[in-house]
């Protein structure tokens, strides 16, 4: 997958696409489906398939002190969307010239002019321009106006609880529903980060573990989850995770991840890991003293175990 980085002065090969538009944080099962849409107009059309995304996301540029909101990083989200076979991934600067362009601008200037899309697949809620002034009905005027198809694709669901969106996933992982959020997103919700450095208190309580700091990632409720955990080598091991301050060790303030990981114990600091929320145990808790706090620790990893390395 080729990743593109404007939309001006493109060489033949990154234009001619046709495209999903949209910010795609998540890449969930409502997302695949307008890509889904964009790949069956690839088919019929031919050229290439493309996603359009932005970055910054528009909601830091209007709503610069929202809390931390990215259920990705850039990494993995180009890697959910080249494992969908996207070819072009456009991720265009949401700058002051973006930001002003009119919805009718942005579908000539951009998309026509710039990407030369073939098609365009939005989802049914789409909204585009300056002061959001675009939809899905004005997307298809602009469509039929410039020579590029439109495909609309509807609310997606399972019927089991909320419609499939970013902010269904949000919510999900504050309210310490990690299954939730998985079904909506089509796999766990993962945090990756490279392992910080630390005072090591884990490993001379007992239970040695990465730290990852949350960065620009929505904060899940705090407290214990059994996990897994992806290396840079590709292998996945089982653990249990603290997200959270650990309000029983003092100096901590930003919330982070810290992650014991289960029967390991190589030195990966400084190396990028991705680890999967499979499960919430409990609530973070402040404890009398570092030896309740270890007895619990050593209970919660036990019960981790049993859920994710059982018996045969």
């Amino acid at each position: 997958m080729r990743i593109v980085k404007t939309w001006k002065n493109l060489a033949p090969q990154d234009r001619g696409a046709s495209v999903a538009l949209g910010n795609f944080d998540g890449v969930h099962r409502g997302h695949q489906s307008v890509i889904a849409l964009a790949a069956r107009a690839t088919r019929a059309k031919g050229g290439k398939l493309g996603v359009i995304s932005f970055d910054p996301h528009p909601r830091r540029i209007f709503q610069p002190e929202a809390p931390a909101f990215r259920l990705m990083s850039a990494d993995q989200q180009a890697r959910a969307l080249a494992a969908l076979g996207v070819d072009l991934f456009y991720v265009l600067p949401f700058d002051a010239e973006m930001a002003g362009l009119s919805d009718a601008d942005f579908a000539r200037q951009v998309l026509h002019e710039g990407l030369g899309v073939r098609n365009v697949a939005v989802g049914f809620d789409i909204s585009f321009g300056k002061g959001r002034t675009g939809s899905p009905a004005t997307m298809q005027t602009y469509g039929a106006e410039l020579g590029f198809g439109v495909s609309v694709a509807d609310a997606v669901g399972d019927g089991q609880g909320p419609k499939f969106s970013s902010s269904a996933v949000r919510e999900a992982l504050r309210d310490g529903l990690p299954e939730l959020a998985a079904r909506i997103l089509g796999r766990p919700f993962a945090i990756e980060g490279m392992v910080e450095h630390g005072r090591q208190l884990g490993r001379k309580l007992g239970f040695p573990t990465a730290n990852v700091a949350l960065s620009d990632y929505v904060t899940p409720r705090f407290g214990v989850y059994a996990t897994r955990t992806r290396l840079p080598d590709g292998r996945e091991i089982a653990g249990v995770a603290n997200i959270g301050i650990s309000p029983t060790v003092d100096g901590i303030t930003a919330p982070r991840l810290e992650v014991w990981l289960f029967d390991f114990d190589e030195d990966i600091y400084d190396q990028v890991i991705e680890t999967d929320l499979v499960a919430f145990l409990r609530d973070e808790e402040k404890f009398a003293s570092l030896e309740v706090m270890t007895a619990q620790i050593m209970a919660d990893a036990q019960t981790a175990r049993d859920l994710l390395l059982p018996a045969f």
